[in-house]
């Protein structure tokens, strides 16, 4: 929670340019500090998917350090990007440039939210209010958008991939979709999101998680379709939190999957499955492991917000799982701070 004065400054971890490195074509996590290292932490596995041919691993060697090179430059990539689209970007829907209202917002997720902020309220009362998908996983689901709101956005995102505006990928593993902050809707809508409704959520479900001490998100829509992204390998999140909302269109397939907290890849033998539902927000810690089914038919379009709070991650990456090397970041960068926040009770954290 960010005291009065001077806006915090947030960080990444160095690591963000060497660890957690997707190949798709092998669905492989790889760290990568140079060539020799790649061979020796990762040739037998490349071998036993594909990457047989001195071809083969110069093309995947010359992706990763394209990959590195474009990580190094994101932040001011992004923020270049951002500064085009708000003075040249003509909104299909100006009014979700407004600020969040809760008429935007499913009755079940306002109830929800007031009896989280409500004296005496606990995880008992609050779990009447929302669905269990899984109580050892810790997985919930609640409806948070109106269907009116889901189709307005819908319209918005579509009428912006139209557009000639750049536009940055979503994350590491997706290639379609759109990156809030850089159309504009982290202030109006992602941030009053996080801050009045999803943070006492949470707080009540994840309070060891840093579920009451959330400071920063990464939002993006992540986009499905035939010829696009189909589906997503198994992974974990950059985030303490995640809520994954299914904004549409009509599809059939692209379940989610989950296993279990920071469980290796390779041993998933039986996952959770969990049918999206247009409107819903599907809730987890961003250590769970979890992927997508592949898309069958149609267009699915989803709002993932990735929750970070600084208190738990400044002592711990959960990308290199080390002390965090602090490099100065854009915006909300990956959530960590060069400072604690003075009111955290880390000793309710541990």
């Amino acid at each position: 929670m960010a005291t009065a004065g001077a806006p915090r400054r947030f960080c990444r971890c160095a690591c963000f340019c060497s660890e957690n490195l997707y190949v798709a074509r092998y669905g492989l996590h790889v760290r990568f500090r140079g060539e020799q290292q790649l061979r020796q932490d990762y040739g037998p596995i490349l071998r036993s998917r594909g990457c047989v041919s001195p071809k083969d691993f110069q093309q995947l060697l010359e992706e990763l350090k394209q990959e590195v090179e474009r990580r190094q430059r994101l932040g001011q990539d992004s923020a270049a990007r951002k500064t085009l689209i708000a003075s040249s970007y003509h909104p299909a829907r100006p009014e979700l440039y407004s600020p969040l209202q809760d008429v935007a917002l499913a009755p079940e997720f306002l109830a929800a939210a007031e009896y989280s902020t409500s004296p005496g309220a606990n995880l008992e009362g609050l779990l009447q209010r929302l669905e269990t998908v899984s109580e050892e996983k810790r997985i919930y689901r609640l409806p948070v958008f109106t269907a009116p709101f889901c189709q307005a956005l819908l319209q918005e995102l579509e009428h912006f991939e139209q557009s000639d505006m750049p536009k940055g990928r979503p994350n590491t593993m997706n290639n379609y979709g759109v990156l809030l902050h850089e159309l504009g809707l982290d202030e109006p809508l992602v941030t009053p999101l996080r801050e009045r409704f999803l943070q006492p959520l949470m707080a009540l479900l994840y309070p060891d998680c840093g579920g009451g001490w959330l400071d920063s998100h990464r939002a993006f829509v992540v986009k499905y379709a035939p010829g696009q992204d189909r589906e997503l390998g198994c992974h974990y999140d950059n985030a303490e939190l995640t809520i994954n909302v299914a904004l549409g269109k009509a599809f059939m397939g692209g379940a989610l999957y989950f296993g279990g907290l920071f469980q290796a890849p390779s041993a998933l033998t039986r996952p959770l499955e969990v049918v999206h539902v247009v409107g819903q927000g599907v809730l987890h810690r961003g250590g769970q492991l979890h992927g997508a089914r592949p898309l069958g038919t149609g267009e699915r379009w989803n709002l993932v917000i990735w929750l970070r709070a600084s208190a738990v991650r400044n002592r711990l990456c959960p990308m290199c799982c080390r002390t965090p090397d602090l490099v100065d970041d854009e915006g909300f960068g990956d959530g960590f701070t060069r400072e604690e926040p003075t009111t955290v009770d880390l000793c309710a954290l541990t």
